[in-house]
């Protein structure tokens, strides 16, 4: 057996992390965002390392005052996926805020299977209880932010801000643009096109937390 092989890596924690963001600053043009998502952009441009994704975010009102104020008063941050649950950083959270995913949920699955829908879109049926002030965060299933416009057009209690962030080729960009024209007065930010997923919500969630804690 030969030599074993060193690689030269950087290994020191904190200067990977700077220098993480400090290339993300350099490479990513944030100067059509409002100042206060800029961190917010950064983290999720560092979440799935495409310097171009802040062309494709859209917002309506002031989805980081929204969202930082709904988690310092312990709003629930109601999730899509398990995923996106797991990517969220609990010691970030300013009051121990509750995070709940219905997907699992006893009767879930085969209310889906009797009704030929998405487990993700009836998971979201679950959330009524708990829609009034929360944070909603979807990153996985278009079907799942379809299902929430339409609880809210029924007249579901308002969430305090809507982060969506679907993935895919089928749905995603789709249920973004209802985002994007049905959210009225809710705050939301979301991400046009394809792009989307569970490392890119929790991302959005944790850029809220920082620093309230």
């Amino acid at each position: 057996m030969g030599d074993p092989v060193a690689y030269d890596y950087l290994r020191d924690p904190r200067a990977i992390y700077e220098k993480s963001f400090a290339t993300a600053r350099a490479e990513a043009d944030l100067s059509h965002l409002p100042d206060n998502l800029h961190d917010v952009a950064l983290r999720l441009i560092h979440a799935c390392g495409m310097p171009d994704l802040p062309v494709d975010l859209a917002w309506g009102g002031d989805p980081a005052t929204a969202g930082r104020a709904a988690l310092l008063a312990g709003a629930p941050i109601l999730v899509d996926a398990m995923m996106v649950r797991h990517g969220i950083i609990d010691r970030l959270l300013p009051a121990q805020n509750p995070i709940l995913c219905t997907l699992n949920d006893d009767g879930v699955a085969e209310l889906a299977t009797a009704r030929g829908d998405t487990r993700s879109a009836v998971a979201v049926e679950c959330w009524r209880d708990h829609l009034s002030g929360a944070v909603v965060c979807i990153g996985n299933a278009p079907t799942a932010l379809f299902r929430l416009l339409e609880l809210l057009n029924d007249g579901a209690s308002r969430p305090a801000i809507i982060l969506g962030f679907p993935v895919g080729f089928v749905g995603a960009a789709d249920s973004k643009q209802a985002l994007i024209d049905g959210a009225g007065d809710i705050p939301f930010l979301t991400l046009r096109g394809r792009r989307g997923g569970s490392a890119i919500a929790a991302a959005a969630i944790n850029a809220l937390a920082r620093g309230l804690s």
